[in-house]
């Protein structure tokens, strides 16, 4: 069956479009915001299923977005001298860095949990 819904959802003017309002998605008025993560606990967990047995520590929970998170992102990848990536508001870091990653946390102030063994 096909959508009711034709329109642009690209635009090399302002990127993504909504398909429902026509604006670009930074506009979008027609979608609630998306509350912002991390209004509890910082977790920290070490996981290791769907990565071929490499170690990984998840950092998820941070009251932090965009650009910031980003920001984050690199010096604990700097402090820990591991590779990482920022996934949907999740910072993965390479091996097993949870240690690290607590005492680099325990100056801003947020309740850090850890989950796992």
């Amino acid at each position: 069956m096909k959508s009711s819904r034709t329109g642009v959802v690209y635009s090399t003017d302002n990127g993504r479009m909504c398909p429902d309002c026509g604006k670009a998605k930074a506009d979008c008025a027609c979608r609630p915001p998306v509350a912002q993560a991390g209004t509890g606990p910082v977790y920290l967990s070490c996981e290791t299923k769907g990565r071929k047995g490499a170690g990984v520590t998840l950092i998820s929970g941070v009251p932090l977005a965009g650009d910031a998170l980003t920001a984050l992102a690199k010096s604990l990848k700097q402090r820990c001298c591991v590779g990482g990536a920022v996934k949907d508001g999740i910072i993965e870091l390479q091996g097993d860095q949870r240690d690290k990653i607590e005492q680099a946390l325990k100056p801003h102030g947020w309740v850090i949990k850890r989950k796992g063994g």
